[in-house]
């Protein structure tokens, strides 16, 4: 079993100085680079009282950019994530391209596989993790390791954001 406690000390010492999102959630992104990797990592606000989601952080500002909004798409991801607030797991593109319609832009980063990671604070789904990298990258050992390592630190990272 891999010791991740270098990582997570790294984190805690950056979560500890972070002000706002931006310091929040690249301590996070550092932590899942040391610990599972992802080619993509972004972090999605949920506003369920305006119906929409907003990119609150990206690895890739060019693709994938923090401004605007997006709306909440009521389907078989949204139970998964949002109601039964598990992660969505998809390891090939054509997985992906049934629940995410810029599924090409994603394949054309050399992006398939993801998982998605809801983060619940208060009993309250707040916004989700998203990691991607190459086609069948999420194996149920790296999950593993992200239910691990990097769950409760993203809980923290979503707190320092919010203020």
């Amino acid at each position: 079993m891999t010791d991740y406690a270098d990582a997570i000390a790294r984190f805690d010492t950056a979560i500890a100085e972070a002000k706002g999102a931006d310091a929040a959630f690249s301590a996070l992104q550092a932590l899942v680079q040391a610990s599972v990797g992802a080619k993509l990592f972004t972090y999605m606000t949920v506003d369920m009282e305006n119906e929409v989601a907003r990119r609150a952080y990206t690895s890739d500002a060019a693709n994938y950019p923090t401004s605007g909004t997006k709306p909440i798409r009521y389907d078989s991801w949204f139970d998964i994530v949002h109601k039964e607030r598990r992660y969505f797991v998809a390891n090939t593109i054509a997985d992906i391209a049934k629940v995410f319609p810029d599924y090409e832009l994603i394949d054309s980063l050399g992006c398939q596989s993801v998982v998605n990671m809801p983060v619940v604070l208060g009993g309250e789904l707040v916004g989700t993790v998203n990691m991607l990298d190459v086609e069948g990258y999420y194996t149920p050992e790296r999950v593993a390791v992200i239910r691990k390592v990097v769950a409760v630190p993203a809980k923290l990272a979503a707190a320092v954001a919010r203020g």
